[in-house]
């Protein structure tokens, strides 16, 4: 069922007239809108796909990708609308008193219109003046049907792209929870090194801070390094683990005033959290006052720490590819209006927070994640 509304709304999408303009609202929620469509039309093929974690973490991508455009898409296309209304009630207030202009010339007889009091002259002047009343006119009713049919378009845009909305939401709840089964159930395990559990929790008991656990695990590394991606090589290059927008750099102060040595990330509720580089998992699981953490040894001496997770998936010992699915932000479904009603930024709920360390000293991430469009 939703599939078929999913194609009945892009059959409508695809058959809606484009306008001239490029680059425009509709344009742009139209696309984003299509896109999102793509997203759900790619969670039917994640079913049969042979690695389905893998698909369906895809998937997922490409639903909140999808979801942040389409919000802003229709933002977008709020603001033109509330634009163009503003520009038609001024219009109107010309036209009427154009018009109230024309009508009162039509009431003066023939003969005396023909004749001004102050002579031939200003006859000529009145004259042409009226001449160009019509032109005017003309074009001004033109510019104003050009607006009433970019705003019925606007209107019906945003009736469907809401539709949408709601269709992407459902289906990318539900693609949540098909991959977190599909996590559950797997079989074939990727490859696991083994790790002291009993030397781990000994560890753990005994840190009082991150730098301490982190200083810890990089004196004794897991050992596979050798048989992965040079991780110095990503400097600069590294995606970031989550869609979402920076709130915190390095050393900034968080909304307690506590400064940190990493970034704070806004998330959207329930969002994925996948690797942003290949490494084994040297912990997972509560730590201190961080909720879910994730420690993550992209190369001997190095640690990449991501904390405030709701859901994780990898095992300890666990060795990850870049884009492995990691876990999910906390935080339940959305309604449409929820959603785009809430700032993108700072109502933005979850926050998740990401550390750099080398041989347990923090390292500012934002030398090495991309950031240019955070």
């Amino acid at each position: 069922m939703r599939f078929a509304r999913a194609l009945a709304i892009a059959a409508c999408l695809a058959g809606a007239p484009a306008l001239a303009e490029t680059g425009d609202p509709v344009e742009t929620a139209r696309a984003a809108a299509l896109s999102l469509l793509s997203a759900i039309d790619g969670l039917a093929d994640a079913h049969d796909a042979p690695d389905q974690v893998i698909a369906l973490t895809s998937a997922i991508q490409a639903h909140e990708a999808g979801l942040s455009a389409l919000r802003a898409g229709l933002r977008d296309a709020t603001l033109r609308e509330a634009t163009i209304n503003r520009v038609l009630e001024r219009q109107q207030a010309d036209v009427s008193r154009l018009l109230g202009a024309m009508m009162a010339v039509e009431r003066i007889e023939g003969p005396v219109m023909l004749v001004h009091p102050q002579g031939p002259l200003a006859t000529a002047r009145a004259g042409m003046m009226m001449a160009d009343l019509a032109p005017a006119m003309q074009a001004r009713a033109q510019t104003i049907g050009q607006l009433a049919r970019e705003l019925a378009e606007l209107r019906g845009l945003q009736q469907v792209a809401i539709e949408t909305l709601d269709l992407g939401l459902a289906s990318l709840q539900g693609a949540r929870t098909e991959l977190s089964q599909a996590m559950a159930d797997r079989r074939n395990l990727p490859p696991r090194v083994a790790e002291d559990e009993t030397r781990m929790m000994v560890l753990l008991e005994s840190v009082r801070t991150l730098e301490e656990l982190a200083t810890g695990l990089a004196m004794r590394p897991a050992g596979v390094s050798a048989n992965l991606p040079v991780f110095e090589a990503s400097r600069g290059r590294l995606p970031l683990p989550v869609v979402g927008t920076v709130l915190h750099r390095a050393g900034g102060a968080d909304a307690a005033g506590i400064i940190r040595p990493g970034l704070v990330l806004a998330t959207e509720p329930g969002a994925l959290v996948v690797s942003p580089w290949h490494g084994s998992v040297r912990y997972r699981g509560p730590l201190l006052d961080y909720g879910n953490v994730i420690l993550i040894e992209p190369g001997e001496g190095w640690l990449i720490i991501l904390a405030g997770l709701d859901v994780v998936y990898p095992r300890m010992g666990e060795v990850l590819a870049q884009g492995d699915a990691l876990g999910l932000m906390p935080g339940g479904e959305q309604s449409g209006d929820e959603f785009v009603q809430r700032d993108p930024v700072a109502g933005r709920s979850e926050t998740l927070y990401l550390e750099l360390r080398e041989n347990g000293l923090a390292i500012d991430p934002g030398e090495w994640f991309d950031l240019s469009e955070r």
